[in-house]
């Protein structure tokens, strides 16, 4: 089950070099920080607190440079065309959301006719080193930026995924013993207002994702999460391949040539046989789709690919066989 902050050992898999046989994902040792003290209590929460403690500056310049060129990569965007901007994160070293972050890009890029207007913000895999920008508040908040920059905020659409533990004041970002923080549903609502984006597709993938489905809702945006605001989802051990929510939606559903509301409503039958199966309490995954999605999303749905693709990985219900 996933609950905040938990520890999960990175199990590494199969080795292709004898420095990837060696390496180990970051994991999860010391105990949470204090991220707000004072009176502030869970309001202190809300502007979405970062802590970085230890981080190795050369670790530091090495990331900043991955993110520079992938932020520097980006397109700009076709005028006579409804383009997407793909902005796919893990926000937990667990490499599970590292895994479920890559193929959710690539996926969802697919999809969407968005080569070369795709973001992946990812941790380790479990087998060696990330060689894409680390997943954190800082260059998610950078790349959304970004994509505001280059996006015409009128007729594209930002098609955001993300991916981690979460808790009931928000998604964990958490990154070893060396990163820490909150993305509540009240920054990220600030965020995409501030940057002007109204045009949204967010799928949003940890417990709790429900308490973001009030505050994001509205008539330009679609949203998904993987529970309600008072449950947990399942499938994030860290040597899995895909938790339920993103085995379900991204592995399964959206890889079909059918429309997004039908591929939510596949997701949300194939997590409750799976929920069913492992016998624990639903998690409730969410839907909310505003009156006027349909002028960015119909543009788009008119280019999906024909073909479907296989999902790949192993699934995530694996972790039935174990007991876990």
């Amino acid at each position: 089950m996933r609950t905040a902050f938990a520890i999960f050992a990175a199990v590494a898999a199969l080795a292709i070099t004898p420095a990837a046989a060696q390496y180990k994902a970051p994991e999860h040792k010391a105990d949470w920080p204090g991220m707000v003290s004072g009176p502030e209590g869970i309001e202190g929460l809300d502007p979405g607190p970062e802590l970085q403690r230890g981080r190795p500056a050369k670790a530091m310049l090495a990331d900043t440079r991955k993110l520079n060129v992938a932020l520097n990569a980006l397109q700009p965007q076709r005028k006579a065309v409804v383009d997407a901007y793909v902005v796919s994160v893990a926000l937990d070293s667990d490499p599970v959301f590292g895994r479920e972050a890559r193929e959710a890009g690539k996926v969802l890029s697919r999809r969407y006719d968005a080569v070369g207007r795709t973001i992946v913000l990812g941790g380790s895999t479990g087998t060696m080193p990330s060689e894409l920008p680390n997943g954190s508040l800082t260059s998610l908040t950078l790349a959304l930026a970004r994509v505001a920059e280059v996006m015409d905020k009128e007729q594209d659409v930002l098609v955001l995924y993300t991916t981690s533990h979460g808790a009931k004041v928000g998604i964990a970002y958490h990154d070893g013993d060396e990163g820490y923080g909150i993305l509540s549903p009240k920054r990220l609502e600030t965020l995409l207002d501030e940057l002007g984006i109204k045009n949204r597709l967010l799928i949003l993938s940890a417990c709790y994702s429900g308490i973001f489905v009030s505050p994001l809702s509205g008539p330009n945006t679609a949203l998904f999460t993987a529970a309600s605001s008072d449950r947990t989802s399942f499938g994030c051990q860290a040597d899995n391949d895909w938790t339920f929510f993103g085995d379900a939606m991204i592995n399964h559903a959206l890889r079909k040539n059918q429309p997004l509301e039908a591929a939510s409503d596949q997701a949300r039958m194939l997590i409750n046989d799976w929920e069913g199966m492992a016998r624990v309490m639903p998690s409730n995954p969410q839907v909310s789709i505003g009156a006027d999605v349909a002028t960015w999303l119909a543009p788009l749905e008119a280019r999906t690919p024909k073909t479907d693709t296989p999902p790949v990985g192993r699934p995530a219900t694996d972790m039935l066989k174990k007991g876990g």
